[in-house]
């Protein structure tokens, strides 16, 4: 049973992703493709990628720091508290950024998709960080 749920919530925590992805993209009025594509590494796709990477880091930290904070372990996950805290509002700084001088939609070679993953994974982790630093130490 436990199986299944787990499933059931990575499919909708993907599916809640994408959406708030392609939310960021409609928002930024980049969400038509590019007319011709461009394959390979430019500097804006890995300027956009190492900030994806940036904001996904600060969300595992984020989460494994609310695992501890919930079972009262080591510090109460205050250290990844604070590097979620740092990582997540330089990645969504980043990601805006690409997003900002982007001058096409997907497949221009702007970065524009991971600009938006950035945005929106940067604010999951500046949430979740947020989210344990608030969270009262338990008394013993």
């Amino acid at each position: 049973m436990k199986r299944i749920v787990l499933i059931l919530a990575g499919t909708v925590g993907v599916a809640v992703f994408g959406a708030l992805v392609h939310g960021v993209l409609v928002a930024a009025h980049l969400s038509e493709p590019a007319a011709a594509t461009v394959y390979g590494p430019t500097a804006r796709r890995v300027w956009a990628t190492g900030a994806a990477v940036l904001a996904l880091v600060g969300v595992i930290i984020g989460a494994l720091a609310l695992v501890r904070s919930v079972r009262g372990m080591g510090n109460y996950g205050r250290r990844g508290a604070v590097m979620a805290l740092v990582t997540g509002p330089i990645a969504s700084l980043n990601g805006g950024l690409v997003l900002a001088v982007a001058t096409g939609g997907p497949g221009s070679g702007n970065g524009v998709v991971g600009g938006a993953a950035a945005l929106v994974l940067g604010l999951i982790a500046t949430i979740l960080g947020g989210v344990v630093l608030s969270r009262p130490r338990r008394v013993v």
